[in-house]
């Protein structure tokens, strides 16, 4: 099975300059728990909710102050469109990440590719494995 079968679909992205706040509101509308980070049209990092909590507010740094380039992680890792779910894991299993930005053969955002859609939507057998390999570091 291919990323682009059980991947979501229109990811929103942003610039590295936006404040940190209006980061977090597009979270929330969206119901997101990660946001790509682009400049010149390519993608230069991401940034998770524990990104805000862990890496700003956690520190006690001044979250009014802040962009998506203070916290974001960075290099980014992503997968393609058209690889296997299984090379997507094995990713996201290295990087010890439960989301993928997915490009297309353009080098072009087309999607996110998240743990709970390996589960929904992969077939049993590569689901179990995602969440035996990414839940690994919690047992």
């Amino acid at each position: 099975m291919k990323v682009k079968n059980i991947m979501h679909k229109g990811t929103i992205w942003v610039g590295p300059d936006v404040p940190l706040k209006t980061v977090a509101r597009k979270m929330r509308e969206s119901d997101i728990g990660a946001i790509p980070i682009g400049e010149n049209d390519k993608l230069i990092g991401m940034v998770t909710d524990r990104d805000i909590c862990c890496r700003a507010l956690g520190r006690g740094r001044d979250i009014d102050l802040m962009t998506a380039r203070d916290v974001m992680t960075r290099p980014i890792v992503y997968c393609r469109s058209e690889e296997a779910v299984e090379k997507a894991v094995t990713s996201m299993r290295k990087a010890r990440v439960r989301r993928l930005p997915v490009i297309d053969e353009n080098y072009r955002l087309v999607g996110m590719l998240g743990l709970g859609d390996i589960a929904a939507k992969a077939p049993q057998k590569t689901a179990n494995a995602a969440l035996k390999a990414l839940a690994a570091h919690h047992g």
